[in-house]
């Protein structure tokens, strides 16, 4: 099958042509967004990966996940990664085996256990008295190690060697039994625990197990009431009704390739994270889209079904009238409006405008008042200055708007001797959405 990049869509050969580019990082003094994170199984890696998406392009993935982003097996990623600039990455399987081979006095075991592993060859050649161990991957060589006996050897990024005695020359030897995990609730249950104690924004199940989005929507409620941790999560087809949860029930197919509804929680999980406080999703365009995916069963939308989607807090896709695939509307799961969350909050700019007040004065105060400053007028009114200071560059880059410092905050001592109060009003901007025009005619 040919495949490769592209620079025009002129190829002739049918097959997989993908370009990559990756996320920079944020350079930015506001909270640094672009971190997803998912759980998912694998054939390759450790428990948990760090991956960011210039890794895809540049081969670093290939240690940790075993795929590049020119693979068909690197997709969830490649989708997570578009619009994101790192994804933690936990491995979903337990319970595989390590792929090895012996070179006697040598046995070279695979690094990770999964299917990857059996694509993996140690040959060692004579070198003077010496001689060269070399792990190859995929038959070009990845590590080369110069020594005499077994004991000398250290592990590379593929295998980890063991035995005892001189090393003998061997033509070469494939690893072989390598066998990839499996996966029960209990695993995302660990996953859960895990990832609390990593930072990132947006969380993404790209499964369809309605249990587990059950665990999930408790597990982020958790992180946003009762731990101060605002982050959202996207899963699929999830019945919610809360800001902090996202869902998806469609994907896409490009000229060469189809997005499966669960694989499009991955691109949207990324996409959310990577978003800016002054930016909507609203009628964001998916690259290369031709057409909708839906799951089997599921009659393509028409308008009235992407309004009541709508209403029931689904985002969605849609086609624009010059036939670009968009997202609809850059909504969370929020759909019961109350006098304390009304249609505002459904909205996930709103969300991160607030989510980013919220996770960056609480760093501010941790970082530089905790413990360091008197609680008394002096040092209540240099924190309100630091406050000021940073709604002011919020309003600067159009994430809030009349923010007045003289009216709008506050900051007094609370009845505790350790005890600070702010009052604060706010208003986060939205994108527009909706053109009501008249227009008279003679």
């Amino acid at each position: 099958m040919a495949g490769g990049t592209f620079k025009l869509q002129n190829k002739t050969r049918p097959g997989a042509y993908i370009n990559f580019k990756g996320v920079a990082k944020p350079l930015s003094s506001l909270g640094i967004r672009g971190v997803v994170t998912m759980p998912v199984a694998m054939s390759w890696g450790d428990e948990v990966t760090e991956l960011l998406s210039t890794d895809l392009i540049d081969g670093k993935s290939l240690p940790k996940i075993g795929y590049t982003a020119f693979e068909e097996q690197s997709q969830i990623f490649r989708e997570a990664l578009k619009n994101a600039y790192k994804a933690i990455i936990y491995r979903l399987d337990t319970g595989g085996t390590k792929a090895s081979a012996a070179l006697t006095p040598l046995t070279a075991t695979a690094k990770y256990a999964g299917i990857v592993g059996n694509e993996i060859a140690v040959r060692v050649v004579a070198n003077g008295e010496n001689f060269d161990v070399i792990t190859l991957f995929r038959d070009i060589e990845r590590n080369r190690q110069t020594v005499k006996t077994v004991a000398e050897l250290v592990p590379n990024d593929y295998v980890v060697f063991s035995g005892t005695g001189d090393v003998v020359a061997n033509a070469g030897v494939t690893l072989a039994g390598g066998e990839n995990g499996t996966v029960n609730e209990v695993t995302y249950s660990t996953y859960l625990n895990k990832i609390k104690a990593y930072k990132w924004n947006t969380m993404g199940i790209p499964q369809d197990v309605p249990a587990v989005n059950s665990n999930i929507i408790t597990f982020i409620t958790n992180m946003r009431e009762n731990l101060g941790r605002k982050v959202q999560a996207v899963l699929y087809d999830a019945d919610a009704d809360y800001e902090g949860i996202i869902t998806v029930n469609q994907g896409y197919k490009t000229t060469t390739e189809t997005v499966s509804p669960t694989t499009f929680v991955a691109y949207v999980a990324g996409l959310t994270a990577g978003s800016d406080v002054n930016a909507s999703n609203t009628y964001h365009a998916i690259n290369e889209a031709v057409s909708i995916v839906y799951p089997e069963g599921v009659t393509p939308y028409g308008d009235e079904e992407i309004e009541e989607a709508l209403k029931a807090g689904k985002m969605v896709l849609s086609t624009r009238q010059d036939g670009v695939v968009v997202i609809e509307q850059d909504i969370n799961t929020l759909h019961t409006f109350t006098p304390d969350k009304g249609y505002t909050f459904s909205k996930n700019r709103v969300i991160r405008t607030l989510d980013e007040i919220n996770n960056s004065i609480a760093l501010l105060f941790e970082r530089s008042y905790i413990g360091k400053v008197d609680n008394n007028d002096d040092g209540r009114n240099v924190f309100k200055a630091d406050v000021i200071a940073y709604l002011n560059m919020l309003q600067d880059i159009s994430a809030i708007q009349n923010f007045d410092s003289t009216t709008d905050i506050q900051v007094y001592a609370g009845e505790a001797i350790d005890a600070v109060v702010v009052d604060l009003a706010t208003q986060p901007v939205d994108s527009m959405e909706k053109l009501y025009m008249t227009v008279m005619v003679g």
